[in-house]
């Protein structure tokens, strides 16, 4: 069953986690509770690394596992985010915009290797960048409509790519 789990689980935390991120930046979520969602989810990826080093080891999945461990220290700026002041702004730039990034770097290389569905994967990486790009432009030019958007649109790719990806391997 915790294999089951971790096999599934990306499939629904990845658009859990996208969905939470949109409703904080709506005022939804209260910083409190952001901050327990950050350490929860370093905690979640932390024992997803650990466990899942084993069965990602080679190709596609051993990039994937890289991108998680590197996901885990991304996350922890954010946790950290909350509790130094002085660096709050890049730290949260640093757990949002790694988190918009590292998977469509996978994405790339996802679409490059395999040998169906290479067209999804390369759609989730462009819409990850699509979606970091205005959300950057949202909040630069303090345009909502776009950085909202903007994460929509890394969300919905993300979750596109994770979904096919649980479904068709």
């Amino acid at each position: 069953m915790f294999r089951r789990s971790r096999e599934l689980g990306p499939a629904l935390l990845v658009p859990f986690a996208w969905t939470f991120v949109i409703a904080a930046h709506l005022g939804v979520v209260i910083p409190r509770t952001l901050f327990i969602a950050h350490v929860v989810m370093t905690v979640l990826l932390a024992g997803f690394a650990v466990t899942g080093r084993v069965d990602m080891r080679e190709g596609v999945l051993r990039v994937w596992w890289r991108i998680i461990a590197v996901g885990v220290f991304v996350t922890l700026a954010g946790v950290f985010s909350f509790r130094i002041d002085a660096a709050t702004l890049v730290l949260s730039a640093i757990a949002l915009g790694g988190w918009m990034l590292l998977p469509a770097a996978g994405f790339v290389y996802t679409g490059r290797q395999v040998a169906g569905g290479g067209w999804i994967y390369f759609s989730a990486a462009a819409a990850c960048l699509v979606g970091a790009s205005l959300y950057t432009i949202g909040l630069f030019e303090a345009v909502l409509p776009l950085w909202l958007a903007g994460l929509v649109c890394v969300g919905i790719g993300q979750t596109v790519g994770i979904l096919d990806a649980v479904l068709r391997y």
